[in-house]
């Protein structure tokens, strides 16, 4: 099964992709953007500026849960420490929030706040570290649970980043989507590689997710209502 947010439809939607079909789908009342499991039955996407929508996903079934309210306009959105890490656009910094939208820990703006640009995804790694793709400086930067900045990452590859997810917690896989591409980043010896590429049929990817049962990657590209699917060894 795969969690979906549907842009175009306006709803997040559950795919079956053994079958390739739709299970169960929620309407939304706004625009979904960014989409996360919080646990293994509830996961949150924000929906519009400034609203995150629970959903629960039980039998195969997706239904709503509470709905949070933020302080600005969202660009990115992960779960981390049974709480939620958000990113916004009209200030670009990082807040962590409980799960009933209470702030619990804000990115130091005032001497902190040219570091981000464009923090437009994020991922969490099995060991609680966040990882931050800013296409408006080509950059990854990782951070702790407290929004502290341990690392960023850069690289010729690495051009308007836009999706990120954590394979394990030293393989990170990345959209290059100018380049095409799906860049490795390996935070321990701070290098990036290209894993697929347009001779694999990626083109301006946007956002992509990792299956660690089946060991598959799912890619959606920015401008096909398409989502590939590649194996990885």
């Amino acid at each position: 099964m795969l969690l979906v947010s549907n842009w175009d439809e306006q709803c997040v939607q559950l795919l079956d992709c053994l079958k390739g079909e739709v299970v169960s789908e929620v309407q939304l009342q706004s625009r979904p953007f960014r989409i996360c499991l919080t646990d293994r039955n509830t996961s949150a996407v924000n929906v519009g500026d400034r609203k995150i929508q629970m959903i629960k996903v039980q039998d195969k079934t997706l239904t709503k849960g509470r709905e949070l309210t933020v302080s600005g306009i969202m660009f990115g959105l992960t779960s981390c420490r049974n709480s939620l890490v958000v990113s916004y656009y009209n200030q670009p910094w990082l807040e962590v929030i409980s799960m009933d939208g209470k702030v619990l820990r804000q990115f130091d703006k005032s001497e902190k706040s040219q570091h981000f640009k464009n923090p437009i995804f994020m991922c969490t790694t099995p060991g609680g570290s966040v990882f931050v793709s800013d296409y408006g400086t080509d950059t990854i930067t990782k951070v702790d649970a407290q929004l502290n900045i341990l690392q960023t990452f850069t690289s010729p590859l690495l051009k308007e980043p836009r999706g990120i997810t954590a394979v394990t917690e030293d393989q990170i896989l990345v959209c290059s989507s100018k380049n095409h591409s799906i860049l490795l980043l390996q935070p321990s010896t701070n290098t990036m590689s290209t894993l697929l590429g347009k001779d694999d049929g990626i083109e301006y990817p946007y956002s992509l997710t990792y299956c660690p049962d089946q060991k598959k990657v799912f890619v959606a590209p920015g401008k096909t209502a398409l989502i590939k699917v590649y194996q990885m060894s």
